[in-house]
């Protein structure tokens, strides 16, 4: 699974690892995310991430 960078605050959301704080599970990939997560560092919205190589 793919990982993704907030280009606001360069948090890197990692499937493997989910996001424990927000209830997400480890193995959620980013597309799987609810409409209405943010991230956990700044609280931007998903449309703000980008795919890491």
């Amino acid at each position: 699974m793919k990982k993704y960078e907030c280009t606001i605050c360069g948090h890197i959301y990692d499937p493997a690892v989910g996001d424990p704080d927000s209830g997400i599970p480890a193995g959620t990939a980013f597309e799987d995310l609810p409409d209405d997560w943010v991230c956990p560092v700044c609280g931007v919205g998903k449309d703000m991430f980008k795919e890491v190589e």
